[in-house]
């Protein structure tokens, strides 16, 4: 007489699940140490356009205007700026998951903008760029004629 043992199918994802959680449980110690800007993308952008512009949304809580820089040249953005670091002498931590720090982003467009009429804006930690095309880069409509 042969036994049949029931396979536990979900044994091997159990096993990934508990070896993923280890890795982000040591990112998140890294966190706490201030390794934050090489644990993650900082700060999370949304980038698209229309016909005319380049639109970009990044996420910086805590950050304010005068800890921010912006640098538009040629088909490049640089976003970069400062989230203060609270500190005390009975200050003490007892998780860390928001980083501080300098950080620096920089995207590159698809194509030229005019850096003369960039324009931001900065509300409720969400930073908003609109980046109008240079005139060399909008798309134009072509006449096609006929013989």
């Amino acid at each position: 007489m042969m036994l049949f043992h029931p396979i536990n199918r979900m044994a091997p994802l159990s096993e990934l699940r508990r070896e993923v959680e280890s890795v982000l449980d040591r990112f998140s110690t890294g966190l706490d140490r201030g390794l934050w800007p090489y644990t993650r993308v900082f700060p999370a952008l949304n980038v698209w356009e229309d016909g005319e512009c380049f639109h970009v949304e990044a996420e910086i809580p805590g950050v304010s205007m005068k800890d921010l820089e912006i640098y538009a040249s040629g088909n490049e953005l640089t976003i970069k700026g400062q989230r203060k670091v609270l500190d005390g002498e009975d200050l003490m931590y007892h998780r860390q998951e928001r980083g501080a720090g300098e950080f620096v982003r920089v995207l590159t467009l698809p194509a030229d903008v005019n850096p003369d009429k960039v324009e931001a804006t900065l509300n409720d930690g969400v930073l908003t760029i609109v980046l109008p095309k240079a005139e060399a880069a909008k798309m134009r409509k072509i006449s096609v004629t006929t013989d």
